[in-house]
């Protein structure tokens, strides 16, 4: 399974949402805080190609996005086969 980042605030809805269903299907992942942290917060919109919002989700090398984007690939079947690459 490749690595599973996420970048989030422990304020937010979208966040809890995400690492709820990685969670759900047993994914182990590497959750990166940027709340109040503007260094990891600039280093994650660089990586995610200038998207500021939180979370912003990798799947090894490929950028997921957000939580939304998250429930899309699951609900078209094609999470598990990001998951399992």
């Amino acid at each position: 399974m490749p690595p599973v980042t996420i970048y989030t605030t422990s304020w937010c809805p979208y966040c809890q949402e995400a690492k709820a269903l990685l969670s759900k299907k047993g994914v182990a992942f590497e959750e990166i805080d940027v709340d109040g942290k503007p260094e990891l917060r600039q280093a994650m919109t660089v990586k995610a190609r200038g998207r500021t919002s939180v979370p912003q989700i990798f799947i090894g090398a490929s950028h997921v996005g957000g939580c939304d984007d998250l429930y899309a690939l699951d609900a078209r079947g094609e999470l598990d086969k990001l998951l399992a690459a």
